[in-house]
């Protein structure tokens, strides 16, 4: 069975992305998301793709995309469902957007939040509504700039 966790860098208003990047730029937590997510799937949707540099190395880039053309070093899918019956037993980490978090949060067992100490004003993409269904289990990482933190579904 396919282990899905969900990680995202969200503000103090909720706030994952302004004008199609990160409202941010804090180089502590990109270092740990790289650290986190070496070696295993990353699922995004396109526009946070498109956000990207590039392909990330050392982690398998998997976009969900009707539109998105073939590329070398990543894989389209058309559905998350296609994507996990290629998956297999690996870890999946969903790393965004706003669409693809609201449509796959159900599906995951684990959450990755990095709370940023920031309040993004005209923030456009947002993370969507959790506390009821995770409890948080562990934290990872405290400072001035962020709190990481480890949340677990709530089993019923």
């Amino acid at each position: 069975m396919t282990d899905i966790k969900a990680i995202a860098a969200v503000s103090q208003n909720g706030v994952i992305g302004k004008n199609g990047d990160l409202p941010w730029r804090i180089p502590g937590e990109l270092k740990w998301f790289k650290k986190i997510t070496m070696g295993h799937i990353m699922v995004m949707g396109r526009k946070t793709w498109d956000s990207l540099p590039g392909i990330l190395p050392g982690r398998e880039n998997w976009i969900l995309s009707s539109t998105l053309k073939a590329k070398k070093g990543i894989k389209i899918f058309s559905s998350f469902e296609s994507a996990l019956n290629e998956a297999g037993a690996r870890t999946i980490f969903i790393i965004g957007g706003g669409q693809i978090y609201s449509s796959l949060l159900p599906q995951c067992s684990e959450l990755y939040i990095t709370e940023v100490q920031q309040f993004v004003e005209e923030g456009d993409a947002f993370f969507p509504s959790f506390e009821k269904d995770f409890t948080p289990t562990e934290t990872l990482e405290e400072n001035k700039e962020f709190i990481i933190k480890k949340w677990k579904r709530i089993t019923s």
